[in-house]
């Protein structure tokens, strides 16, 4: 399938008058702070995009090569774009952490990101869900956080705030988390990784994600099982804005059935 959505891509690239042919394996897009990997689906003009980001150690073709991702995702109509993280030390890591003064600003750079793929692939920017695994769905909820801008929809994966966690954050946002009950590399209550770097707690980030949207007290919310997925929504919030959490009883992994899950509650959304 990703050849097949790459020469997709390699004929709207061209289409558009694009200075060069990208997106696939060996061609990653390359933009001013990095590059990125893209796939599209078959109705590929104006279509919506996820954009997914890799875990610690890992890279963008990770994601489009994962099936619980790329597959769902392409199939619904979605472009996947898969920026890739820089190397830190011995392994690719994206540049978030609370203390971090050095290093790439990642907000910009996903803004790049989105910007370069819509005008070589005429994407809709105004339908752009950004997601992530692992360290990718901590940057996701930084971004979620602290530069909304440009986003319709956030959806981290196993991945939230480290420690010490934000305070508030700018304004309502509409973000979606999924978690595993087993996950013991980004436990739900967090953990200490090395000197001085701790994952926060899962529901410590919730209650600052709920005040960011102006939710009232919890148990004015809903929950319900969804496959297997439990799921919890906070109801009577600001305007427009919407927060759920999806517990499910794997480990650390992007399980089956969540990129349809995912999409289901995009599409839903006000």
């Amino acid at each position: 399938m990703l050849k097949q959505m790459t020469f997709t891509g390699l004929f709207l690239c061209a289409a558009t008058g694009a200075q060069a042919a990208c997106g696939g394996a060996d061609t990653p897009c390359i933009t001013e702070n990095g590059d990125y990997h893209v796939s599209m689906p078959d109705a590929a003009q104006d279509a919506p995009v996820v954009v997914f980001l890799h875990g610690y150690g890992s890279h963008g073709m990770a994601s489009q090569n994962n099936p619980n991702i790329a597959g769902d995702i392409l199939d619904r109509g979605y472009a996947l774009i898969s920026p890739n993280a820089l190397k830190e030390g011995r392994a690719t890591a994206w540049n978030f952490h609370p203390n971090s003064v050095q290093g790439r600003d990642e907000a910009n750079f996903l803004s790049e990101v989105i910007q370069d793929a819509v005008d070589q692939f005429g994407l809709d920017a105004d339908r752009v869900l950004l997601a992530g695994f692992s360290l990718g769905g901590s940057m996701t909820s930084y971004v979620a956080c602290n530069d909304p801008d440009g986003y319709a929809a956030f959806a981290p994966v196993a991945g939230s705030f480290w420690r010490p966690e934000p305070a508030y954050c700018t304004a309502p946002i509409r973000l979606l988390h999924t978690h595993g009950w087993a996950d013991k590399t980004v436990p739900i209550e967090g953990r200490e990784v090395g000197s001085g770097f701790i994952q926060g707690n899962v529901f410590s980030a919730f209650e600052t994600l709920r005040l960011a949207n102006e939710c009232q007290q919890p148990h004015a919310g809903e929950m319900r099982e969804d496959g297997i997925f439990m799921r919890r929504k906070w109801t009577d919030c600001a305007p427009g804005s919407a927060l759920e959490l999806a517990l499910f009883p794997g480990g650390h992994t992007v399980p089956a059935g969540w990129a349809d899950m995912a999409l289901d509650w995009f599409e839903a959304l006000p």
